[in-house]
């Protein structure tokens, strides 16, 4: 159940079925089994009902390059049944909205990546739906774009707007979701809010370089077998979750020393929900490359 008014995040590795779950609850693919409920429709036997009350934003621009912003704007409002006169009157508030009325009248080839994703975000709410779904909309954006699109979402929450976001960007998640669950080969594997997520780790995450990275992973099966941290390697470094927070930290040195493992830099931080990830998936959510791409 997702709360109306608020952004539940979907997480999960390439393959892990966010997308699936996307195409299923928008009518756009027939589920295998079970059932769902959008608004509190089935999404199988009230598929029209259910595709007028939402709004889809992909991974991929839904919009035609060779017209102009507005004429993808009230070419859409138009096929969901707004009269001409409506639908102009319509796209001319979005391009406001989403600050590209100074661009409305140019053809989207001319636009940036973050112009174009935030017209194909304005597509999606032509009809005012109060759910949207949201599909790794950031894909791709420069930094810069990618908060600015952050913003609208955030504002389309505080109007009522209900949204599903699936995306690779962990700090998106944490900064914009109420509630997440991570999933995993078609499966929850974990929810509840990012605190709670990272509340799950530990107090503390213990950052290792080694002075001898070739011991990377002796060294982690050393601490795994002889203290109760959870450790992995992650971007050349070794990550330690501490239970117990600085109070571990005396304890994991001495280890380390008495096993002769030589640290060359150590740091102390929050657990972050790249930790999380990590530690349930054991693979990297992509957030912290440059990649991202459609996961099914």
């Amino acid at each position: 159940m997702v709360e109306a008014g608020t952004v539940f995040g979907l997480l999960g590795p390439n393959g892990a079925g966010k997308t699936t779950a996307v195409r299923i609850l928008t009518t756009v693919t027939q589920p295998d089994q079970g059932r769902a409920r959008v608004l509190g429709r089935d999404v199988q036997r009230d598929a029209r009902w259910v595709r007028a009350n939402i709004g889809l934003a992909g991974q991929f621009a839904a919009v035609d390059e060779n017209l102009t912003g507005l004429e993808n704007l009230r070419m859409i409002g138009q096929l969901t049944q707004l009269s001409r006169a409506e639908a102009t009157s319509r796209a001319s508030q979005l391009l406001v909205a989403f600050e590209l009325d100074h661009v409305g009248k140019r053809p989207l080839k001319t636009y940036s990546g973050g112009m174009r994703r935030r017209l194909d975000l304005a597509a999606a709410l032509v009809h005012r739906p109060p759910v949207l779904f949201l599909d790794e909309p950031t894909t791709g954006l420069d930094p810069y774009s990618r908060q600015e699109l952050w913003k609208m979402v955030e504002d389309l929450v505080r109007s009522g707007t209900t949204v599903l976001l699936t995306t690779q960007y962990l700090e998106e998640a944490d900064r914009l979701a109420s509630r997440i669950a991570v999933v995993d080969k078609g499966r929850v594997i974990a929810s509840g809010t990012p605190k709670e997520l990272k509340a799950s780790l530990g107090s503390s995450v213990a950052e290792i370089e080694l002075l001898d990275p070739t011991e990377m992973a002796k060294v982690v099966s050393l601490v795994e077998a002889g203290l109760t941290s959870r450790a992995m390697e992650v971007d050349g470094k070794l990550e330690i979750s501490l239970e117990g927070g600085p109070r571990e930290l005396k304890e994991l040195l001495v280890f380390l020393d008495d096993n002769n493992v030589v640290v060359r830099h150590l740091t102390l931080r929050d657990p972050s929900l790249d930790d999380v990830f990590l530690s349930l998936t054991g693979r990297s959510s992509g957030s912290r490359s440059s990649g991202g791409g459609q996961d099914d």
